[in-house]
């Protein structure tokens, strides 16, 4: 019943006010950012196409209408093919808006907990007031993001995994597929005997500060 109640944003019986818009974009993009294994400028890109989507809802008719369809098309020349098949799947990524009881509902915050993020504010968290997804219909085809060319393993949602708002921001998000030490004088190195050294060997390279998942801004 708590859980219930904090996902219902009641905002507006009509238009989500652009501060509201882009307190949840942030956070729906950081969430996607931490489980689609965002580069930093894909990141940036999200967050934008987030905030275009939920600036443009006027009522419970435009949920999966015309705008959903944009950013579902402005998203595919984002991501690269394995990012955007997860996103698919993922319900509250594909589907993070609902409209229940006079309010909107954010199928995010039943997967993480209020408050609690990953990575430092995007760039254009300040500057971007909206609008790309009134321009052409191949805007962010043309602005060519970066994206990874190779698929890596995000890890997986945790409530508890994620950074309390107001902590450091240089602790790194740690990844499952962490790299094997290199060879010492031309010798392979020895692998770990059990999963207890694993964890301690991924520990050692993902404690040292570096700014966040995409480095310090």
């Amino acid at each position: 019943m708590i859980l219930a109640v904090m996902m219902v944003m009641t905002i507006s019986a009509n238009a989500m006010s652009y501060n509201a818009a882009k307190h949840e974009a942030l956070f729906l993009s950081d969430k996607m950012a931490y489980e689609l294994n965002l580069t930093a400028a894909q990141y940036e890109a999200v967050y934008e196409i987030n905030l275009d989507y939920l600036m443009s809802l006027n009522g419970h008719g435009d949920v999966f209408g015309i705008w959903w369809d944009r950013r579902n098309a402005d998203l595919r020349f984002v991501l690269n093919s394995w990012q955007f098949d997860k996103y698919m799947s993922l319900a509250h990524f594909y589907r993070p808006v609902a409209w229940h009881a006079g309010g909107w509902t954010f199928a995010v915050y039943s997967h993480y907990d209020r408050g609690r993020f990953f990575n430092a504010h995007p760039k254009v968290f300040v500057t971007y007031k909206g609008g790309n997804n009134h321009k052409h219909d191949r805007f962010y085809a043309d602005r060519h993001v970066n994206k990874p060319a190779v698929h890596h393993n995000a890890p997986a949602a945790h409530h508890r995994s994620a950074m309390p708002l107001g902590s450091s921001k240089n602790a790194p998000v740690a990844h499952r597929n962490a790299p094997a030490p290199a060879p010492h004088n031309g010798k392979p190195a020895a692998a770990h005997n059990d999963r207890k050294g694993a964890d301690r060997h991924m520990a050692m390279n993902t404690n040292r500060g570096n700014g966040g998942h995409f480095g310090r801004r």
